[in-house]
């Protein structure tokens, strides 16, 4: 990891955030005239050269403005970014919204990536040991700019139609407790601005695994933390099986 100054993290922060609610190419006109920014255009200019250079961005064909890499997103995730906790009352109703399944483990593994898919507007998914895959969402990647590329989508939904990819990127995993792939950490098949948010969960009967997939520019602020309450609550609810 480069050493950034704090303009230049300032900077990145910024255009990061701005592509995450837009998913627009972000200029430096952009950065200058909607963000409080300590710098003028000018030197915003020259400071997302840098990044350019340095791996933190890059150019679109469609635009003069840029869009954050991989190692942008990684470096956002992993040292910028504040995340935001489900309030008490979000974890109350989704416990309800699940309690009368907990007797039955198929069904309610199926409702809980239902609701995961629901409230991260991704596509959700949750595996088991066994080999059971749940998919939920569908329809919200048809809501995604990155998605109105046939070819992107296409890749995508052929990808998770053969669910032998799955056990590959939970190969993936470290000792953290939630594992984010993007970029290369994916497999050849899924070159793309595609990531890949889960969490590992243990029941009583066997381990599994429960994510969101979506775009590289996910709003991880409130998915990282959804997706780890998804899987404590799988293992909560799980002692009673």
């Amino acid at each position: 990891m480069h050493d950034l100054t704090q303009r230049q993290i300032e900077i990145l922060k910024t255009l990061i955030e701005e592509y995450i609610d837009t998913a627009e190419p972000v200029g430096s006109e952009t950065l200058e005239k909607k963000h409080s920014l300590s710098a003028s255009p000018a030197t915003i200019r020259n400071e997302m050269v840098k990044l350019t250079d340095l791996g933190y961005l890059k150019k679109t064909h469609v635009s003069s403005g840029r869009v954050p890499t991989s190692q942008a997103m990684k470096f956002y995730v992993s040292q910028l970014m504040k995340e935001k906790e489900p309030s008490v009352a979000e974890e109350v109703a989704l416990k309800e919204k699940v309690w009368d399944l907990r007797d039955k483990e198929n069904e309610f593994l199926r409702e809980l990536t239902r609701t995961l898919a629901e409230k991260t507007k991704t596509l959700a998914v949750a595996a088991t040991d066994e080999g059971d895959f749940f998919f939920s969402g569908y329809a919200n990647i048809l809501d995604m700019p990155e998605f109105y590329d046939i070819d992107f989508t296409k890749n995508l939904l052929d990808a998770i139609d053969k669910c032998e990819m799955f056990p590959l990127f939970f190969d993936k995993a470290t000792e953290e407790d939630i594992q984010i792939l993007m970029g290369d950490d994916l497999a050849p098949s899924l070159k793309g601005p595609y990531s890949f948010v889960y969490r590992k969960y243990k029941t009583p009967h066997h381990k599994g695994e429960i994510g969101v997939i979506g775009p590289t520019r996910l709003n991880y602020t409130y998915v990282i933390p959804t997706v780890r309450y998804f899987g404590n609550l799988i293992e909560e609810i799980s002692r009673g099986w």
